[in-house]
């Protein structure tokens, strides 16, 4: 149990680390060498701190706590996914996957527990929000998740063994990322940081169901990362009966924001588009997608495969019904790609996290 009093010592800056050692008396170099064991090789327990003493391990569970995520359950696909659901310190469950492909190692994590926006394709949107996760527990899941490759996928050209690291980063798990904006900021912050795991933001995708004034926000904060619309549905009618954030960010505000982040950061854009069997895959819906994306300057538009879940009717298109959208929007200078699903078997796939059993 947390005590009120103390503090979760990674919501420490580096310079308030070095002021805390200060005043406890201790030399400064013990401030790097603990912001190594939080943020690049990122531990569990103050005891795992093995080149500090015992007492000021002691020290710093007296001043501080250290609840980062704990792995509950892992579970491998056949195609090579690895689905791992996180225990929070407050008994909360959330998912994160590892994507292994020939040409890269992508993690896909989560921004909150549950969801609020409650997308009918979606398991998670089934799942009432619980809260938003803490940026240092979004960075956990990078982190494990990257360990996780690290152990799995060794180089033989390593003489040390030492594995492939992440070479991707997602926000496509569970929750809305934009409505945990400082947070999810702030994560991307550190994984991009050479004190956490230096990886380029320009590995890094923020999906988002849609929210225009987060969108323009990351605009005047001149964010490196890319940025993905889940869009699903090409017009406001179609738009609204699957995604309910529709109603208060249509499509023209959505479109606005857009331009005006690009305009602000010259970060690639790309539109999410799911295909259900006879809601969304007529060559008319690839009409008025192509006017949706001729109004961006979209460097592409992703093709998702429909994964069923337990709570919703949609199904997947035939797939001569898929080749002939992507086809048709080929054909119009629309710069398209079908993306497969991986983890099917665990329920990893798309819109398929719901902390099952």
């Amino acid at each position: 149990m947390i005590k009120k009093e103390q503090k979760n010592i990674r919501h420490l800056s580096l310079l308030e680390l070095e002021q805390y050692f200060e005043t406890i008396g201790e030399k400064k170099f013990r401030t790097k060498q603990v912001f190594e064991w939080l943020w690049q090789k990122p531990v569990q327990h103050f005891d795992a701190m093995t080149n500090i003493s015992n007492e000021l391990r002691e020290k710093l569970k007296k001043d501080f706590t250290l609840p980062g995520l704990t792995i509950d359950v892992v579970q491998h696909s056949e195609d090579g996914t690895i689905k791992t659901r996180f225990k929070t310190w407050d008994g909360h469950l959330v998912e994160g996957v590892l994507i292994p492909t020939e040409s890269r190692y992508t993690a896909c994590v989560s921004s909150q527990i549950g969801c609020s926006l409650s997308c009918k394709f979606c398991a998670t949107g089934y799942i009432d929000r619980k809260r938003n996760l803490l940026f240092d527990e979004i960075y956990d899941q990078v982190a494990m998740i990257n360990q996780q490759c690290e152990n799995k996928y060794a180089r033989p050209d390593d003489p040390v063994g030492r594995g492939k690291k992440l070479s991707n980063i997602v926000f496509m798990g569970m929750g809305e990322p934009l409505l945990n904006y400082k947070n999810v900021l702030k994560a991307i912050e550190r994984i991009t940081s050479p004190d956490g795991l230096a990886m380029s933001p320009r590995r890094i995708t923020v999906s988002t169901a849609g929210v225009a004034k987060q969108i323009k926000q990351l605009g005047d904060d001149k964010v490196k990362f890319k940025l993905a619309l889940s869009l699903h549905a090409a017009n406001d009618k179609k738009r609204h009966e699957i995604m309910p954030i529709n109603d208060t960010n249509n499509i023209h505000s959505l479109v606005e924001a857009l331009n005006y982040f690009y305009k602000q950061t010259k970060s690639e854009i790309t539109f999410e588009y799911i295909l259900f069997k006879d809601f969304n895959d007529s060559l008319k819906d690839a009409d008025e997608l192509i006017k949706i994306y001729r109004q961006v300057p979209a460097d592409l538009i992703n093709i998702i495969e429909y994964n069923p879940i337990d709570f919703a009717k949609f199904e997947k298109p035939d797939e001569d019904k898929v080749q002939a959208f992507i086809h048709y929007l080929e054909k119009h200078k629309v710069n398209a790609r079908l993306r497969r699903s991986r983890g099917k078997d665990i329920d990893a796939a798309c819109g398929q996290l719901a902390n099952k059993n």
